[in-house]
């Protein structure tokens, strides 16, 4: 595997200076920039968290180093991913909605092959195609080094579709969708291990003083990465942690800070957070608080037994958003120690809303601690997911705000003014590649490495920087799993079930009027019937456009390749 790691580092280096001496004119034409003044990026993804969970958005966990990126740089109110782990990551990656990439439904496992649904519906294969290119393949042909520290997930059953051998230089984490923090062992797991470059990891050392925990190794070895890099190239990382993503696991120094402060239940920590995040000017009272969940139960109804085992639940998924932001922490000091912290664009988001998975009173083991750590899907259910969502409903899987609104931070203090306001333009995960070509001075490519690739479809976010408009000329689209949404100025065209495969089903779309009502609380689909039509039917164009159709049953078949 060294022999196959340094023919990779050889041939991405050649590229390299191939593609580096072909966009120099391009770079210092458009952007006047050299490679000292290029800024360093720093992606930070984390799994599963709510929309309302960190401090700088109404949460009570403490998360003091990433509140501080929002209070340094800009914070934006309207930010949206793509409902679900691979499909954000594989837009994030390419700046593509995740049909165009390959992955229009879900990613294959490093053993199995059943997300595939064959040549007949290429947008459904599961992995990434070759008619993208992912922000490590386009910023390393450009001069960047290039790091990845955690999750992949996007095609791992081929070790062409690894890290490595799409843009990366050096690769530490797991390539499938997720892993135990404390054991991530590949031989139990089936392929959901830790590898390091391209080879699977089958002893793990803690690279703290405490035992191993996947949070803390991903951020350490991130710091390696930079730190042994050539200091003359600027670096790309991203850091994309696992955490909280089940199995909730964390350690027990950060468990014992939480445990005992949510016996005060949901219903009342919901409108404490809501309350929050009114106070801090995120929202107007006119934008109400969603009901509880309607599965959900009061938590006055429970049993006191039943409401300390909910308390340890969510003290658990608190303290690894807890240990999330210590290594945020972590990381900043590295960079400020090394000088590199003031041109370092950092970017924080959340790859989907809060995760309702399983059932609704949370499942596995959480009382035995030896139990916990072992298991590989417990969680804290719908009763919390609904708390982490504040003030929306629904969960990720959906197209609704609580399943694709995300907190989105970007900081650079060589490039951002800090801002008192909120940033309130929309945006979305699309936005993102153009967001950090412009900044990095790099041109897209139209072929790379012989293939031709599908033109960015979105914006640049460099305007918020100093607080102005976006250039934004045509409406945001999403579709996940069915569920869909068009964002149109204030007005958002959303449903559940929506997009079948036989094509749109219009009765189930509902519309709102998102400045007046960001939790989408009172459907306009009937006042407004000629607007929704006109809308459903630019849906519909766009998502013929960028392949969401043809798209397959869902049905499980014998399938032809």
């Amino acid at each position: 595997m060294e022999v196959l790691d340094l023919k990779h580092t050889y041939m991405r280096r050649l590229y390299s200076v191939i593609a580096a001496l072909m966009l120099l004119a391009q770079v210092l034409a458009g952007f006047h920039l050299n490679a000292a003044e290029r800024p360093n990026v720093i992606i930070i993804l984390v799994d599963d968290m709510g929309f309302s969970d960190i401090g700088a958005y109404g949460g009570e966990i403490k998360t003091p180093h990433i509140d501080s990126l929002a209070q340094g740089g800009v914070r934006f109110s309207q930010f949206y991913n793509a409902s679900r782990c691979c499909p954000t990551r594989a837009t994030l990656m390419t700046g593509l909605h995740p049909h165009l990439t390959g992955i229009g439904h879900m990613t294959n496992s490093p053993n199995n092959n059943k997300f595939d649904k064959g040549k007949a519906f290429p947008n459904y294969r599961g992995f990434l195609n070759r008619q993208c290119a992912t922000l490590g393949e386009v910023l390393g042909s450009a001069g960047y080094s290039t790091y990845l520290a955690g999750k992949w997930h996007l095609g791992g059953n081929d070790q062409s579709r690894w890290p490595l051998q799409r843009g990366f230089d050096k690769f530490y984490g797991c390539i499938a969708g997720s892993t135990r923090y404390f054991s991530p062992d590949e031989d139990e797991r089936e392929g959901r291990g830790i590898s390091s470059g391209n080879e699977p990891q089958t002893t793990l050392e803690s690279t703290t003083d405490r035992p191993y925990y996947t949070t803390d190794a991903f951020t350490d070895h991130g710091i390696k990465f930079i730190e042994q890099g050539e200091k003359e190239n600027p670096f790309f990382l991203y850091l994309a942690y696992t955490a909280p993503h089940w199995p909730h696991q964390a350690h027990e120094e950060e468990i014992d800070k939480y445990r005992g402060k949510y016996r005060i239940g949901w219903d009342q920590l919901r409108l404490e957070r809501y309350q929050r995040q009114i106070e801090l000017g995120l929202f107007e009272e006119k934008h109400r608080l969603s009901p509880r969940d309607s599965k959900v139960p009061a938590w006055t109804s429970l049993k006191p037994e039943k409401q300390k085992e909910m308390d340890l639940r969510m003290a658990v998924y608190a303290a690894m958003i807890d240990r999330v932001d210590q290594n945020v922490g972590k990381l900043i000091n590295a960079l400020k120690k090394q000088g590199l912290f003031e041109n370092t664009l950092i970017l924080f988001m959340s790859d989907n809303g809060a995760c309702a998975e399983g059932p609704t009173l949370g499942r596995g083991n959480i009382f035995d601690v030896e139990k916990r750590n072992l298991e590989t899907n417990n969680n804290y259910g719908a009763a919390w997911a609904n708390v982490s969502s504040t003030p929306f409903r629904l969960y990720k899987h959906y197209t609704h705000e609580g399943g694709s609104a995300t907190p989105f931070i970007m900081h650079w203090p060589k490039g951002i003014k800090s801002q008192s306001n909120w940033y309130r333009d929309s945006a979305q995960l699309i936005d993102v590649v153009p967001t950090l070509l412009e900044v990095c001075g790099v041109k897209y490519p139209e072929t790379y490495q012989g293939h031709e690739l599908y033109p960015l479809r979105g914006i640049s976010l460099a305007p918020s920087f100093s607080s102005e408009p976006l250039m934004r000329t045509r409406p945001m689209f999403s579709e996940h799993e069915n569920n869909a949404f068009m964002i149109d100025g204030s007005w958002k065209l959303v449903g559940k079930g929506v997009a079948t495969p036989q094509g749109p089903d219009i009765g189930k779309w509902e519309l709102y009027n998102l400045k007046d009502d960001r939790t989408e609380l009172k459907n306009l689909a009937k006042k407004e019937n000629q607007r929704l039509k006109e809308m459903a039917d630019s849906w519909h164009a766009w998502s013929l456009e960028d392949k969401v159709y043809p798209k397959p049953s869902g049905k499980k078949k014998k399938r032809k390749n």
